[in-house]
């Protein structure tokens, strides 16, 4: 099992900071181009616990992959999981959570996960998987803060 945890500081109001990430289709603007990710499922404005997300997703040198994620434990304001039903990843359970700050919102991930494929899986991680990890967590933490601005 990997751990990723990654902290952005947004200079808005924890519920605008909510209300954009409450609402799945805004993921679409938190990805990384290079990845097409398209979601494949109806979405609704909000976010709600059982909610399934279908998705398609293009990983570097493995194609096209769909994901579905669960939405769960919402503690409304506060924190909710994504957690993979079907994907690229053997487990995936990513953690968010936003906290009031001076001057803004703090917005915490903590990502556990585990990568199929034993000894080449691992392999795979410490080549590139671990640094396309980040380089998408380095995209939001650019993003987020425009994003916000530019929705209130």
């Amino acid at each position: 099992m990997y751990k990723l945890e990654r902290e952005i500081f947004v200079p808005a109001d924890k519920d605008v900071v909510w209300n954009f990430l409450s609402n799945p289709n805004n993921l679409n603007d938190l990805t990384p181009p290079d990845l097409s990710f398209e979601i494949i499922s109806e979405m609704p404005e909000a976010m709600y616990n059982g909610l399934i997300i279908q998705y398609n997703i293009k990983i570097p040198f493995a194609g096209k992959w769909e994901w579905v994620t669960e939405i769960k434990h919402i503690r409304n304001g506060i924190s909710f999981v994504d957690e993979q039903r079907k994907g690229p990843y053997k487990f995936w359970y990513h953690f968010h959570e936003i906290k009031e700050t001076e001057g803004g919102t703090k917005i915490i991930d903590i990502v556990t996960y585990e990568i199929p494929y034993s000894i080449f899986g691992k392999l795979l991680h410490a080549l590139f998987i671990k640094n396309k990890l980040n380089e998408i967590f380095d995209y939001r933490s650019e993003k987020f803060p425009e994003l916000i601005n530019n929705s209130g």
